[in-house]
C-alpha cells in the first residue's frame, strides 16, 4: 500500500513505462467515475445536451456545459498531484527533470480555468435558434499547440524505453523490478 501512496504522492525516483500505463488508466477510470457521479444530479447528459441542442434551449445547453467545465477544473486540480507525480517520474527514467511535464499541466490547468470562466470565448451560431460558447482563434491555436505537444509527452513517456541502468533519478526501475522478482 505504501508503494500506491508513493507512486501517487512522490516527485521523486523513476517509474517504467508499464507502471506508468497501469496508474494512469486507473487514475483516469476513477477520474471518470467520479465526474459522471458529480455531473449526473447536477443535470449534465449527453443526450440532454443533445436534446436541447435539437430543442433550441442554448441556455440550457450552455449551462450544462458551463457546469461540466467548473467541475473537470475542480476534479483536475484535486488529481494534480498524482498526475503529476507519474509524469514526472516517468520523466525522470528517461533522465529528464520533468519540468515539462509541470509546464504542461500549469499551462492545460490556464486553459480549463480561462474555459470555465468563459474567457477567450465567443459565440457561434448553429442555427435553430442555439448560440453556442466556442473559443475564440487565439484560444484554439493555444489549444491546438498543446494537444500537439500532448501528444508528444504520451509519445514519450508511454512508448520510449527509459534509461538502462541508473541516472540521476535513481535506479532503473526495469533492473530493480527484476530484482525483486528474483
Amino acid at each position: 500500500m505504501g508503494n500506491v501512496v508513493q507512486l501517487y504522492t512522490s516527485l521523486n525516483g523513476r517509474i517504467g513505462r508499464r507502471t506508468w500505463w497501469l496508474a494512469s488508466i486507473a487514475m483516469g477510470v476513477v477520474i471518470l467515475i467520479i465526474e459522471f457521479a458529480i455531473l449526473a444530479p447536477l443535470g449534465f447528459s449527453p443526450m440532454a445536451n443533445l436534446g436541447a441542442m435539437q430543442a433550441g434551449d442554448a441556455a440550457a445547453l450552455s449551462d450544462s456545459l458551463h457546469k461540466a467545465q467548473w467541475v473537470s477544473l475542480i476534479i483536475y486540480l484535486v488529481f494534480g498531484l498524482p498526475i503529476l507525480a507519474l509524469g514526472v517520474k516517468r520523466r525522470h527514467d528517461r533522465d529528464n527533470s520533468g519540468l515539462d511535464v509541470m509546464i504542461f499541466y500549469g499551462l492545460y490547468l490556464l486553459l480549463a480555468l480561462a474555459s470555465a470562466l468563459g474567457i477567450g470565448y465567443t459565440t457561434i451560431d448553429m442555427g435553430n435558434g442555439v448560440s453556442l460558447p466556442a473559443p475564440s482563434m487565439p484560444l484554439t491555436v493555444v489549444n491546438v499547440l498543446l494537444g500537439i505537444y500532448g501528444i508528444y509527452l504520451l509519445v514519450v513517456m508511454g512508448f520510449l524505453k527509459g534509461t538502462t541502468g541508473p541516472n540521476q533519478y535513481g535506479a532503473d526501475p526495469l533492473i530493480a523490478g527484476a530484482a525483486v522478482a528474483a
